[in-house]
């Protein structure tokens, strides 16, 4: 009997992308969660009804919204930029040094446990195909994975959107009655209850204790309103 060997489909990694989608995501629902949060509070111990605090509320996570958006673009694009700057660089010292980048990509295989005359014949391989050399140089002597080119909107569109999504949460209250105190007490336990369960997974996503983790970023939510509320009161009174 013969073994028919099947072949398998390619296997496509996106660890990468899902990990900088999460991050994009961590990044806006944190803000969006606290600082809205924050300034109702903050207007709600100076006002008595929920007008200005829903249209300052608004105000806010639009303007913080594109903010943190234009932040995560440029955060994107810098990356991009600098890949290719080094893209370049590195096709640059392929043709200006040849040895001295063969013998880098050699020092690598020797470090791979890989004996002489193997590290000998991989250099011979790898150099034959100029953009594969420098591929594996930007990988393993810098360290630079190749971005993807949509990068930058991605993260301006996750970061934003999860912006809006977080910061809708505390000001939802508002919409549906009359009084500021009133908003404020049903805004901080749903916003708390938000926080908590955010920092509930970020921590997992992080490696720390989903417990205090969640703790900690519900406290630093509270303080961060009780210190809006009290100040207003203080310029109020």
């Amino acid at each position: 009997m013969t073994n028919t060997i099947v072949p398998q489909a390619r296997h496509s990694e996106q660890h990468v992308v899902n990990q900088q989608t999460i991050a994009d995501i961590v990044i806006g629902m944190s803000d969006g969660l606290t600082v809205p949060f924050a300034l109702a509070a903050g207007i709600s111990g100076a006002v008595q009804g929920t007008s200005l605090i829903i249209i300052a509320g608004l105000a806010e996570i639009a303007a913080g919204s594109i903010a943190m958006g234009l932040g995560g673009y440029l955060a994107g694009k810098t990356e991009l930029d600098h890949y290719n700057s080094e893209l370049k660089r590195e096709y640059d010292e392929v043709e200006r040094l040849p040895h001295v980048e063969r013998q880098e990509i050699k020092e690598f295989f020797s470090s791979l446990g890989l004996s002489e005359e193997v590290q000998e014949k991989a250099v011979e391989e790898v150099t034959k195909d100029k953009d594969k050399w420098v591929d594996l140089m930007m990988k393993y002597e810098l360290g630079l994975e190749k971005p993807d080119p949509k990068r930058a909107t991605k993260s301006a569109i996750n970061i934003g959107l999860s912006y809006i999504a977080g910061g809708m949460i505390p000001l939802s209250p508002y919409f549906f009655v009359s009084s500021s105190i009133e908003g404020l007490k049903i805004s901080t336990a749903i916003t708390l209850v938000a926080l908590f369960i955010f920092g509930y997974f970020k921590s997992k996503l992080t490696g720390v204790p989903p417990i205090s983790g969640a703790f900690k970023v519900m406290i630093i939510g509270a303080i961060a309103a009780g210190c809006a509320f009290g100040i207003a009161r203080l310029i109020e009174s």
